[in-house]
């Protein structure tokens, strides 16, 4: 064979190796979920949520909500908020140097006047410029601070917190009236270890939303919307509660996650020189865990749920993807002396290697391979059973694993009432696969040349207003 032949066949072995091992471990991660899932459902029918909202001892939490230029949503989003049920919390919205109208509809409809409020200095910020306080919600400040991102804003936040809890929430997000006791839920049962949790986001585009509370749960209109309400469920139920019960759990969603305030000073707060300044600070804290030799868990919950605005449009989405990418990088880079370093237990040995390898490296296989594996084939040098079983393995079993996410959905949830929903999210199982998943895997590439150029910042957001039909 001449070496070009021989790279095509080459190429061909990587990639079903890679499929195998990709798709092979999240069937285990689904087997694991399915489990999971059933034993957390039999004992939520016995959490005492209810014991916990009446008992004087429930922790309090502050709820951060960091806004730039949100002014289309941080009305409902604020809303949201306040109808939580949890016996003891407070908003700190923080408005991060906007230029549009947030300050002042926060202002508004919330009657918010200015005050001089103590903040600690334990975390560094850009300078604070005024904080105001609510005359019809006691439990509402606002920090009006110059604008240094969104991890700046979080450190300010913190610093503005008063409980011994904080739990980070985007401004284009809404949360359900039980959520926050629910994500606390692990906290309460082992309040010495527990020391983050994060709850499930699901996309609010379709739904009906009345005062910050979505009454109505169907599909977006938007076929790319309803791609990623697939991927979300395959993400969240199958993967994060897999990594949770390795405690290699590296994600905690930037739109909905609590942390004890302390472990996220003890590590210095959110790094601002990335863009994926969640995933960053629970690598950080798990290290800072192990390092320690403290024991210690993070964990992820099904049950309390965050809704937040999908990108309907191929730029933004696109813009979405690269900077997550982005993040992921970032953080892999920082913390490159963890990755399969057995100091750090399942995280160093198989949580950082594998998004390495799959997360961060795999959109290059996934984008070469396929072709190359076919050109091989049309050459000769595959045989068909191999093309057959390349096919099944990266294809056919991506298809199966996401319909069994949907599965664990429906079973198990049951969020989605209406059949055709659950008919048409079947079908968008195959695309989610096919097609979509190649799309994302083009721009996660893009997004490795935007870190080989060093690209900062997190580009132009727009948002519409969670709720509002797109214009896009």
């Amino acid at each position: 064979m001449s070496v070009l032949e021989i790279v095509f066949v080459v190429t061909a072995a990587v990639t079903i190796a890679y499929f195998v091992c990709l798709n092979g471990l999240y069937a285990v991660f689904t087997l694991v979920a399915a489990r999971s899932l059933r034993r957390h459902l039999q004992r939520r029918a016995y959490g005492g949520l209810e014991e916990a909202f009446d008992s004087p001892f429930t922790p309090g939490i502050t709820v951060i909500l960091p806004a730039f230029n949100e002014s289309a949503g941080i009305v409902e989003s604020v809303r949201s908020l306040l109808a939580l049920r949890y016996p003891r919390f407070e908003i700190v919205v923080v408005n991060d140097g906007s230029t549009d109208e947030t300050l002042a509809r926060a202002r508004e409809a919330f009657d918010l006047v200015p005050i001089r409020k103590a903040l600690r200095d334990a975390i560094s910020t850009k300078p604070v410029r005024a904080t105001y306080v609510s005359r019809r919600h006691r439990n509402l400040s606002l920090v009006d601070k110059e604008n240094g991102g969104k991890a700046d804003a979080l450190n300010a936040g913190i610093n503005a917190a008063r409980h011994p809890y904080v739990c980070a929430i985007d401004a284009d997000a809404l949360i359900e009236p039980n959520a926050l006791l629910e994500v606390a839920a692990p906290i309460l049962d082992d309040p010495e270890r527990v020391v983050a949790t994060g709850g499930i986001v699901r996309i609010a585009n379709g739904c009906t939303i009345d005062h910050g509370r979505v009454v109505d749960v169907r599909l977006p209109s938007s076929r790319l919307a309803v791609l990623q309400v697939i991927e979300y469920f395959r993400a969240f139920l199958v993967g994060r509660v897999g990594w949770t019960s390795m405690n290699a759990l590296l994600i905690i969603s930037g739109a909905f996650g609590l942390f004890q305030r302390q472990a996220v000073e003890e590590v210095g707060g959110y790094w601002t020189e990335t863009v994926g300044e969640d995933v960053e600070l629970v690598v950080r804290i798990h290290r800072h865990q192990r390092d320690r030799g403290t024991p210690y868990r993070i964990a992820f919950v099904p049950d309390p749920v965050c809704w937040t605005e999908a990108p309907e449009g191929i730029r933004t989405l696109s813009r979405q993807r690269r900077r997550w990418h982005r993040g992921l990088g970032q953080t892999l880079w920082r913390h490159r002396g963890a990755i399969g370093n057995p100091r750090y237990g399942a995280l160093g040995l198989v949580g950082l290697p594998y998004f390495l390898v799959f997360e961060f490296l795999g959109p290059v296989v996934e984008v070469v391979g396929p072709p190359l594996t076919l050109v091989a084939f049309l050459l000769g040098k595959l045989s068909l059973l191999f093309l057959v079983a390349f096919l099944v393995v990266a294809f056919l079993l991506g298809i199966v694993l996401t319909t069994a996410a949907l599965a664990l959905e429906e079973f198990n949830f049951r969020r989605h009432p209406k059949g055709r929903d659950v008919v048409r999210m079947l079908a968008y199982a195959v695309f989610e696969n096919i097609g979509y998943r190649q799309l994302n895997d083009l721009w996660r590439m893009l997004a490795l040349v935007d870190l080989a150029r060093r690209k900062r910042g997190w580009g132009a957001q727009v948002r519409r207003g969670i709720g509002r039909p797109s214009t896009e």
